[in-house]
């Protein structure tokens, strides 16, 4: 692994943790994620199930979780499954857990192979009543790629059809949503190496640069820090930035224009959301200026709002109402278009139509329930952005911020922001 060993205690505690959600006399079976092919007899590399890992620590494929509580005998109340290390794994695909390493990882001590789940299954099985299985239960989630966890609940359920059926994510994403202090730090260190990044990129642009070598200025930085893109970068110039998810990445960085940087770390599989808007030639003009300090106001109010006990959607409003009075005085609206406009359809969104937040972790948009109060322990995105298509203009900034019962607490802070820094960092 690229990063500093992880303490053990920190699965063990989140096994416990969960341990105490479940129903009494209740199985849970968690599975790893598949390599997925691309073409030929090409792979992509593994990207473990977030759940895994959260659990043991394990990053390697074809691993399996079982979780038994209440088992008879101590030995299978916790159980992990790996492949088993061989001369042809070692010559083809390189080192692979052998079951004291999977033990020292995870803290887990019962480490089976593969080749003996079926029987412990069945025997855990006739001892259970109720059984957890995991699926991927994110409400943006596309899901046409059938998973490992996918398949094993088709062949669990028609194998054992008489058993109690439970939702494992349900439990997962109020686990997850509330960060322990380790994670903090992590996510911290995703956000440094972030920084790093963008302090790199501010001394490298200048007009003629192409997006892609942009790109490529984050990744050395990254990759230098033992860490990697938290998700595909968006390297956004000019009339591109006005596209939220433009990943294309290929243009010239031209005099004048703006440069949008949504680029993000990942470290020890936690990850960073950052967002940067920064002018091409190091100077903002009038009106880039006046746009970009527009969306930085919205940002520092929006930062301010984000307390315990507020719904998301609360939160969504208000910061929808500070950004409705920005752009009438950037002229974008007049106050007859709001009084005027069909509620359904705000005026607004013609240039603010996302989510001004979202949880952040191991997962990028990491799970919880959106539809709950913010707690403490929350660690959010807080990402305004205004986007005038018809000037070829756009801004958007992001942070990530920490939730806490004494107000919240800016991840980033440390990363330029302010107008002039940004402009005398490229300057020097």
């Amino acid at each position: 692994m690229r990063y500093t060993p992880i303490d053990p205690q920190l699965f063990i505690t989140n096994r416990e943790r969960l341990k105490k959600l479940l129903l009494k006399n209740s199985l849970a079976v968690i599975n790893a994620n598949d390599i997925l092919p691309t073409n030929a007899d090409g792979i992509m590399a593994l990207r473990q199930n977030s759940d895994l890992f959260y659990l043991t620590g394990i990053e390697q494929e074809e691993t399996i979780l079982l979780l038994f509580p209440d088992a008879d005998d101590e030995k299978h109340r916790e159980v992990l499954f790996l492949r088993e290390p061989s001369e042809h794994l070692a010559t083809w695909e390189g080192h692979k857990l052998t079951r004291e390493e999977a033990r020292r990882i995870s803290g887990v001590q019962t480490v089976l192979w593969l080749s003996e789940f079926s029987t412990r299954l069945h025997r855990l099985m006739c001892e259970c009543e109720h059984v957890y299985l995991n699926t991927n239960e994110h409400k943006r989630a596309v899901v046409e790629v059938e998973t490992r966890d996918a398949r094993f609940i088709k062949d669990c359920q028609a194998r054992y059809p008489l058993h109690d059926y439970q939702r494992l994510a349900r439990l997962m994403h109020r686990l997850r949503i509330v960060k322990s202090d380790w994670e903090i730090e992590r996510i911290k260190q995703a956000g440094a190496i972030t920084g790093r990044g963008f302090r790199r990129v501010l001394r490298f642009v200048k007009p003629g640069v192409n997006e892609t070598e942009v790109e490529a200025e984050f990744a050395h930085e990254f990759i230098r820090r033992r860490g990697g893109f938290a998700y595909l970068p968006i390297i956004a110039s000019g009339a591109n930035a006005c596209v939220l998810h433009y990943v294309q990445n290929d243009q010239v960085c031209r005099k004048g224009g703006l440069l949008l940087l949504d680029v993000a770390a990942s470290y020890a599989n936690y990850n960073a959301d950052m967002t940067r808007t920064i002018p091409v030639n190091g100077r903002f003009t009038r009106r880039q200026k006046q746009v970009y300090n527009a969306v930085l106001r919205v940002f520092r109010q929006c930062v301010l709002g984000l307390m315990p006990g507020k719904l998301h959607k609360e939160w969504q409003k208000e910061a929808e109402q500070t950004i409705e009075k920005e752009l009438v005085n950037l002229g974008l609206l007049t106050l007859r278009q709001i009084r005027r406009q069909d509620p359904d359809k705000p005026a607004l969104k013609k240039y603010f139509m996302h989510g001004i937040g979202h949880p952040v972790g191991l997962d990028v948009h990491d799970v919880g329930f959106m539809t709950e109060p913010i707690q403490p322990g929350w660690v959010m995105t807080v990402e305004p952005g205004i986007y005038i298509r018809e000037e070829a203009l756009a801004v958007r900034l992001e942070n990530d911020v920490l939730v806490t019962g004494k107000g919240p607490l800016d991840l980033m802070s440390g990363i330029p922001i302010e107008v002039e820094e940004i402009e005398d960092l490229m300057n020097r």
